[in-house]
């Protein structure tokens, strides 16, 4: 390989993308720089100014013009950082939230029309030879916290949640189909009926791509009550706050849409989701032994109140 082939293959690219937006505006009013910036607000961990700097290798003068529209148009809030009084944390609004997520969606539209040009056949092909560039061109190196970022499910993530629940939990703790048929029946009623401004799911995805992890926000039979549900993270994204973060953003998306109280279901062999839970809040309000998936388990009942400070 060349320099010439990598130029070649850039100008290539460059044209595909442009013909993607040829007419369709699919940034307007904003930039494409903007709604980069848009993005990692709405999906990175880490959400102040310099980070946002080092993390889009943007300079500090046009960011900050960047975060001066935001805040004029109303789509970000800012305030000094909780942890180190010199940083000013950055946050969206619900009308940035709903901005992001609205460009978002014209972006997948777009990439859909691509794709009706490919041929089911040459899709797995051409989704390797993506992998494969990133993943020489992102060099060899150990997973990071700040590569992992949350987003809504693409198709395809919801069947993602039932095969990698079944999957983990079966070589883990040797749980049989009967787990999976649960995890099938609530991922099927979310995608069938539910209200978007009530109910979520967050995908976790690494640099690569590749989903590591999930949770689920639903309405709960209690009035004014939400279930969180199926937290999983994939063994190798284990120890980068992944499941944190998660959960963070149901108790999050909750509490901003008005809900008074966070409910989940558990057992008592899930140590490490157990102490998540507990590290954001959650109070357990009740046990009691069953035989399910297989295995003798203890279910657990945990409570989250919504309308107290954050923990």
């Amino acid at each position: 390989m060349t320099v010439q082939d990598i130029r070649s293959f850039n100008r290539f690219y460059t044209n595909v993308i442009g013909a993607l937006d040829y007419g369709r505006h699919l940034y307007a009013p904003y930039t494409l720089t903007e709604t980069r910036v848009l993005y990692e607000l709405a999906h990175a961990r880490r959400t102040d100014a310099a980070d946002l700097r080092a993390e889009l290798s943007l300079d500090a003068g046009y960011l900050s013009r960047i975060l001066n529209k935001f805040e004029q148009d109303g789509l970000i809030e800012r305030a000094p950082s909780e942890t180190d009084p010199r940083r000013r944390r950055v946050g969206l609004t619900p009308r940035g939230r709903d901005t992001a997520a609205l460009l978002e969606e014209r972006a997948r539209e777009s990439v859909s029309v691509l794709l009706d040009g490919v041929s089911p056949d040459d899709r797995p092909r051409l989704a390797e030879a993506m992998r494969t560039i990133r993943t020489v061109l992102g060099g060899d190196r150990a997973p990071r916290a700040e590569d992992v970022v949350l987003r809504d499910p693409a198709p395809g993530d919801l069947g993602w949640i039932v095969q990698r629940n079944a999957a983990v939990y079966a070589a883990e703790y040797g749980w049989n189909a009967d787990y999976e048929g649960l995890v099938a029946r609530i991922v099927a009623d979310f995608a069938e009926d539910h209200d978007p401004h009530l109910e979520r799911v967050w995908i976790a995805e690494n640099a690569a791509g590749r989903p590591v992890g999930c949770v689920m926000c639903v309405r709960d039979e209690a009035p004014a009550t939400a279930r969180l549900r199926l937290l999983l993270v994939e063994p190798d994204a284990r120890g980068l706050g992944v499941g944190d973060r998660l959960v963070e953003a149901c108790v999050g998306f909750a509490r901003g849409v008005g809900y008074r109280e966070l409910v989940l279901w558990t057992n008592d062999v899930l140590a490490a989701a157990r102490r998540i839970y507990r590290r954001h809040g959650f109070v357990l309000v009740g046990e009691k032994p069953h035989r399910s998936f297989g295995k003798d388990l203890v279910g657990q009942d945990w409570r989250l109140d919504l309308l107290g400070p954050p923990h």
